[in-house]
Protein backbone atom coordinates (compact mmCIF):
# COMPACT_ATOMS: atom_id res chain seq x y z
CA UNK A 1 0.00 0.00 0.00
CA UNK A 2 1.41 3.39 -0.99
CA UNK A 3 0.91 6.72 0.72
CA UNK A 4 -1.17 8.00 -2.17
CA UNK A 5 -3.75 5.24 -1.58
CA UNK A 6 -4.41 6.40 1.96
CA UNK A 7 -6.96 9.11 2.48
CA UNK A 8 -6.66 11.65 5.22
CA UNK A 9 -10.02 12.31 6.81
CA UNK A 10 -10.57 15.15 9.24
CA UNK A 11 -11.66 14.25 12.71
CA UNK A 12 -15.38 14.90 13.00
CA UNK A 13 -16.73 17.19 15.66
CA UNK A 14 -20.19 17.56 17.06
CA UNK A 15 -22.56 20.27 15.97
CA UNK A 16 -22.20 21.95 19.37
CA UNK A 17 -18.48 22.51 18.65
CA UNK A 18 -19.25 24.44 15.47
CA UNK A 19 -18.66 28.17 15.62
CA UNK A 20 -21.69 30.48 15.56
CA UNK A 21 -22.56 31.52 12.04
CA UNK A 22 -20.99 28.42 10.53
CA UNK A 23 -23.77 25.92 11.29
CA UNK A 24 -24.47 23.22 8.78
CA UNK A 25 -20.88 22.96 7.61
CA UNK A 26 -18.87 19.79 7.26
CA UNK A 27 -16.81 18.47 10.20
CA UNK A 28 -13.80 20.60 10.95
CA UNK A 29 -10.22 19.57 11.59
CA UNK A 30 -7.67 21.34 13.73
CA UNK A 31 -6.65 23.83 11.03
CA UNK A 32 -10.27 24.85 10.53
CA UNK A 33 -10.61 25.17 14.30
CA UNK A 34 -7.64 27.56 14.23
CA UNK A 35 -9.33 29.44 11.40
CA UNK A 36 -12.53 29.83 13.45
CA UNK A 37 -10.54 31.03 16.45
CA UNK A 38 -8.70 33.56 14.28
CA UNK A 39 -11.99 34.75 12.80
CA UNK A 40 -13.54 35.17 16.25
CA UNK A 41 -10.47 37.06 17.49
CA UNK A 42 -10.47 39.40 14.49
CA UNK A 43 -14.18 39.99 14.90
CA UNK A 44 -13.82 40.89 18.59
CA UNK A 45 -10.87 43.22 17.91
CA UNK A 46 -12.83 44.89 15.08
CA UNK A 47 -15.89 45.43 17.26
CA UNK A 48 -13.85 46.84 20.16
CA UNK A 49 -11.92 49.13 17.82
CA UNK A 50 -15.18 50.24 16.19
CA UNK A 51 -16.65 51.12 19.58
CA UNK A 52 -13.58 53.12 20.61
CA UNK A 53 -13.40 55.05 17.34
CA UNK A 54 -17.19 55.63 17.25
CA UNK A 55 -17.20 57.20 20.72
CA UNK A 56 -14.08 59.25 19.92
CA UNK A 57 -15.53 60.60 16.67
CA UNK A 58 -18.81 61.39 18.45
CA UNK A 59 -16.98 63.34 21.16
CA UNK A 60 -14.61 65.26 18.86
CA UNK A 61 -16.82 65.79 15.80
CA UNK A 62 -20.56 65.14 15.71
CA UNK A 63 -23.08 62.35 16.02
CA UNK A 64 -23.81 62.49 12.28
CA UNK A 65 -20.17 61.85 11.36
CA UNK A 66 -19.92 59.15 14.03
CA UNK A 67 -22.99 57.40 12.62
CA UNK A 68 -21.49 57.59 9.13
CA UNK A 69 -18.34 55.98 10.50
CA UNK A 70 -20.44 53.31 12.24
CA UNK A 71 -22.26 52.55 8.98
CA UNK A 72 -18.93 52.02 7.24
CA UNK A 73 -17.60 49.92 10.13
CA UNK A 74 -20.69 47.71 10.00
CA UNK A 75 -20.11 47.24 6.28
CA UNK A 76 -16.49 46.32 7.10
CA UNK A 77 -17.64 43.71 9.63
CA UNK A 78 -20.06 42.32 7.04
CA UNK A 79 -17.21 42.26 4.50
CA UNK A 80 -15.02 40.38 7.02
CA UNK A 81 -17.82 37.85 7.58
CA UNK A 82 -18.29 37.38 3.83
CA UNK A 83 -14.54 36.90 3.44
CA UNK A 84 -14.51 34.31 6.24
CA UNK A 85 -17.35 32.38 4.58
CA UNK A 86 -15.49 32.53 1.28
CA UNK A 87 -12.24 31.28 2.83
CA UNK A 88 -14.10 28.54 4.70
CA UNK A 89 -15.39 27.08 1.44
CA UNK A 90 -12.03 27.40 -0.30
CA UNK A 91 -10.62 24.03 -1.33
CA UNK A 92 -13.79 22.00 -0.72
CA UNK A 93 -16.31 23.78 -2.89
CA UNK A 94 -14.31 26.25 -4.94
CA UNK A 95 -10.79 26.95 -6.08
CA UNK A 96 -10.61 30.74 -5.78
CA UNK A 97 -12.11 33.58 -3.79
CA UNK A 98 -14.99 35.52 -5.26
CA UNK A 99 -14.68 39.22 -5.89
CA UNK A 100 -18.31 40.14 -5.27
CA UNK A 101 -17.58 41.29 -1.72
CA UNK A 102 -16.27 44.61 -3.04
CA UNK A 103 -19.72 45.31 -4.45
CA UNK A 104 -20.74 45.98 -0.84
CA UNK A 105 -18.30 48.88 -0.55
CA UNK A 106 -19.11 50.19 -4.02
CA UNK A 107 -22.85 50.15 -3.32
CA UNK A 108 -22.35 51.88 0.03
CA UNK A 109 -20.18 54.62 -1.49
CA UNK A 110 -22.64 55.14 -4.34
CA UNK A 111 -25.45 55.47 -1.79
CA UNK A 112 -23.36 57.96 0.19
CA UNK A 113 -22.66 60.04 -2.91
CA UNK A 114 -26.39 60.25 -3.75
CA UNK A 115 -27.81 60.86 -0.28
CA UNK A 116 -27.01 64.22 1.32
CA UNK A 117 -27.05 62.88 4.91
CA UNK A 118 -24.21 60.43 4.26
CA UNK A 119 -20.56 61.42 3.95
CA UNK A 120 -18.14 59.36 1.92
CA UNK A 121 -14.92 59.79 3.93
CA UNK A 122 -16.24 58.64 7.36
CA UNK A 123 -17.98 55.69 5.71
CA UNK A 124 -14.83 54.68 3.85
CA UNK A 125 -12.66 55.05 6.95
CA UNK A 126 -15.21 53.03 8.93
CA UNK A 127 -15.04 50.30 6.32
CA UNK A 128 -11.26 50.22 6.68
CA UNK A 129 -11.53 49.51 10.42
CA UNK A 130 -11.14 45.79 9.71
CA UNK A 131 -7.80 46.58 8.05
CA UNK A 132 -6.65 48.32 11.24
CA UNK A 133 -7.67 45.15 13.07
CA UNK A 134 -5.43 43.10 10.80
CA UNK A 135 -2.52 45.45 11.46
CA UNK A 136 -3.08 45.22 15.21
CA UNK A 137 -3.23 41.42 15.03
CA UNK A 138 -0.05 41.14 12.94
CA UNK A 139 1.90 43.50 15.21
CA UNK A 140 0.67 41.66 18.30
CA UNK A 141 1.67 38.27 16.90
CA UNK A 142 5.03 39.58 15.69
CA UNK A 143 5.96 40.91 19.14
CA UNK A 144 4.45 38.05 21.12
CA UNK A 145 7.48 35.89 21.91
CA UNK A 146 5.31 33.18 23.49
CA UNK A 147 3.21 32.72 20.40
CA UNK A 148 3.27 29.12 19.09
CA UNK A 149 3.20 30.47 15.53
CA UNK A 150 6.65 32.00 15.98
CA UNK A 151 8.37 29.12 17.76
CA UNK A 152 10.69 26.96 15.75
CA UNK A 153 10.30 23.16 16.21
Amino acid sequence: MSLSDESIAPTPTTQQDAQPGFEGTEPVNSSMQEFYQLYQELLVITLVLTGIVFVSVWLFYSLNIALNYLLGACAGVLYLRMLAKDVEGLGREKQSLSKTRLALLVALLLLASRWNQLQILPIFLGFLTYKATLIIYVVRVAFDSDSPKLRQP
